[in-house]
């Protein structure tokens, strides 16, 4: 019984990390190599990996999970601009917390 216990508390602690979020691109984006189009996105993120999904196609990229010490009130996005002039994506503060996600391009 006690490692039943010990397991589903383990379970729940590898849960518990991980965060879903709900995020709109208004224009091509380039993560970690592959372009998506804009529209709407469910992000997965779970420790050092982020997963962009929309439909049936899905983007994973490494990310950084930093802590600001003021909420953000909404919702930005920070670009950089890869060789051939595409913007890509290098952070995302989410607007209602202190999480900053920091990509690495």
């Amino acid at each position: 019984m006690k490692k039943c216990m010990i397991l589903m508390a383990l379970a729940t602690a590898g849960i518990a990390s991980a965060a879903t979020y709900n995020v709109h691109l208004l224009n091509p984006t380039i993560v970690n190599g592959t372009e998506l189009k804009p529209g709407d996105y469910k992000l997965d993120v779970d420790n050092d990996k982020a997963v962009f999904r929309m439909g049936k196609k899905s983007v994973e990229a490494p990310v950084k999970v930093e802590s600001a010490e003021k909420k953000s009130g909404s919702t930005t996005f920070r670009y950089g601009t890869t060789a051939d002039g595409k913007m890509s994506l290098q952070s995302i503060q989410l607007g209602g917390s202190t999480t900053t996600l920091v990509f690495e391009n």
